[in-house]
């Protein structure tokens, strides 16, 4: 008896939390539909520079309260309008992410106002050995001789965002290096000079830096002299020489010469005696 008792009670335990499971999930939906929105995401990664098409956008529902800001829900207002920044699939497109309304498609729709696109010759080294991808940042160093003939190498400019690599504006999405033979930088006015005379004087090497690192690092350069130390030329020690004799000079003095009596002049005369003859001079 007391086990039916105990059936009947477990049984009836058993669907009151069922029905409350139900019951509580049923009323979870109804606020979750009651207060979400929709928002449009990218059905794939977008490349730099690139015009939405509604086939890149999927509408989601998202939560009104966690719904994030210059976010969209209408495909017309994201129609042909480029992208600036990564947008990766998933992602929800964003009004920051996106060029001003009007521009059109292509890299020069990602320069940032007040900047430029300069495009630096490179190879293996000076191209961090082929790992530059469009959205990474470098620094530029600078190996020139000074007007004393003196090498030196300086870094020149710090964070400067790479555009493209080569001829693609898109990060690739894996991680091997590739080797190209020319990158495209985004830099002021000011810094293009800079680099233009930099390539022209001396050479360019772009060194990888972190996306997140915002701290310049200002250094005065380094010499031949202070990168090897000072030369000095040592000198092996030799016997001391003994002190070589004084030389007395004497002074001889000359007494005038006289002067020569003059002289008379000479008379030849011949004598023959027998056979032989000779000649005398008095």
């Amino acid at each position: 008896m007391q086990s039916k008792r105990a059936l009947v009670v477990l049984a009836f335990s058993i669907v009151a939390g069922v029905l409350a499971v139900v019951l509580a999930s049923r009323w979870m939906g109804q606020q979750a539909a009651g207060d979400s929105s929709t928002v449009l995401v990218a059905t794939r990664d977008l490349e730099l520079g690139q015009a939405i098409t509604p086939q890149m956008l999927q509408a989601v529902a998202w939560p009104t309260a966690a719904q994030p800001a210059g976010a969209f829900n209408e495909m017309a207002k994201l129609q042909g309008r480029v992208v600036r920044a990564s947008i990766y699939k998933g992602e929800p497109v964003l009004e920051p992410k996106l060029a001003p309304e009007g521009t059109k498609a292509g890299l020069d729709s990602i320069i940032k106002p007040g900047h430029r696109a300069i495009t630096v010759k490179v190879n293996e080294v000076v191209g961090v050995a082929g790992f530059l991808a469009p959205g990474s940042y470098v620094d530029l160093l600078v190996n020139i001789k000074d007007d004393r003939e003196k090498a030196i190498s300086r870094v020149v400019l710090e964070r400067i965002m790479v555009l493209a690599v080569a001829q693609e504006a898109r990060r690739p999405d894996e991680s091997r290096a590739r080797v190209v033979n020319a990158v495209t930088l985004e830099v002021t006015p000011g810094q293009a000079e800079k680099i233009d005379l930099a390539r022209n004087v001396g050479t360019l090497s772009l060194m990888l830096r972190n996306q997140i690192d915002l701290e310049d690092q200002i250094t005065a350069g380094i010499t031949r002299n202070e990168l090897f130390g000072q030369e000095t030329l040592t000198l092996t020690s030799l016997p001391a020489a003994k002190p070589a004799r004084p030389v007395r000079r004497t002074s001889v003095q000359r007494s005038p010469a006289k002067p020569s009596a003059p002289t008379e002049a000479a008379i030849p005369i011949e004598v023959i005696r027998g056979v032989q003859k000779s000649s005398t001079v008095f």
